[in-house]
């Protein structure tokens, strides 16, 4: 029963997800913003879709966000660390528009404290 019941919320998600990529398109202007959630950490990305390429990426598995005090990443305070520190990167890379794709995920919790950390940092969405 539990198995089915993840396996129909992983198929949801899947078409919510495909949905808001036909929307949603990174370009070397305003780069695409991800945002990947497993159960116990973020992986967030900052892509160029015409090129294909990644131009900024954070994992709360990185060494350098642990460094923080943070043991993973799902919490929504780990979150907001962790959407400040994409931020700093992004701008340190040149980019200060991005496109934010939610991945699927409900706007709430840890993907809401991602958003609103990195435009305090200065990212435009």
């Amino acid at each position: 029963m539990l198995i089915q019941r993840r396996k129909k919320k992983e198929i949801r998600r899947a078409g919510v997800r495909q949905r808001i990529r036909r929307r949603v398109r990174g370009t070397a202007q305003r780069p695409r913003l991800v945002v990947f959630r497993s159960d116990r950490h973020l992986h967030l990305q900052v892509i160029d879709d015409v090129e294909g390429k990644t131009l900024v990426s954070l994992s709360t598995q990185e060494s350098s966000f642990k460094e923080q005090g943070f043991k993973h990443g799902a919490t929504v305070p780990a979150a907001s660390a962790a959407g400040k520190m994409l931020g700093e990167r992004a701008k340190a890379a040149g980019i200060g528009k991005v496109v934010f794709d939610r991945g699927g995920y409900a706007y709430h919790g840890r993907v809401r404290a991602v958003a609103d950390a990195a435009r305090e940092v200065g990212l435009e969405f």
